[in-house]
């Protein structure tokens, strides 16, 4: 089975919800807990990606690594997006003694994840063309950028197109051959972005 890591991203500022997303408790875990342990059913290796570690780590196993984000030039405590992350992460894994050629990449705020579904899609990357560069849904026309599969080889394109100051990852996926992962089932991708989104899937688990 190919080598593979995941990367959780949690570098936001949770404004529309007015508190850190990853800590927000969903049953006896919170967000980021979950996602995490989800991660370590189906992957080799896991790391968050944030600018505060010392937040999430007194709540995360040992097994949970960190790659930690800087800010923008001159502009402290503001971040740059998933796009500068995933190239933060991506530099920081190839450089690893035993550097995997995917990486899963998934938001901290997927309450319905699956770590049977996740699995499942690990087990197409094998027979994946290399002219690929990521293997994510899509769904409404748009990429899911983040509960997804990117190469690490994808490090090159990335900075190439953040070079030149654009910073959307949907826009750069839009310009890549990215393989389009089959049958999916919409509900994996909801996110909790407001304090109504939570209510609403809070609802939705317990009826």
């Amino acid at each position: 089975m190919t080598f593979l890591a995941t990367v959780i991203l949690a570098g936001g500022r949770s404004s529309r919800m007015g508190r850190d997303k990853g800590l927000i408790p969903i049953g006896e875990e919170t967000l980021i807990q979950r996602t995490c342990r989800i991660a370590l059913q189906c992957t080799d290796r896991v790391s968050v990606v944030t600018p505060w570690p010392d937040r999430y780590r007194p709540t995360l196993p040992n097994a949970i690594g960190f790659i930690v984000e800087t800010p923008s030039p001159g502009q402290a405590g503001t971040f740059q997006g998933p796009l500068m992350a995933l190239i933060t992460a991506l530099n920081v894994l190839k450089t690893q003694p035993e550097p995997p050629k995917w990486v899963l990449v998934l938001a901290c705020d997927m309450p319905n994840l699956s770590a049977a579904v996740l699995t499942a899609w690990r087990n197409q990357l094998a027979k994946l063309e290399l002219q690929y560069l990521a293997y994510l849904p899509k769904r409404q026309h748009r990429w899911e950028p983040l509960c997804g599969f990117y190469r690490v080889a994808a490090l090159d394109a990335l900075e190439q197109y953040a070079a030149t100051g654009e910073r959307s990852l949907q826009a750069w996926l839009d310009q890549q051959a990215i393989a389009p992962i089959p049958d999916i089932d919409e509900a994996m991708f909801v996110n909790v972005n407001t304090p109504s989104e939570l209510a609403e899937w809070q609802k939705t688990k317990d009826s």
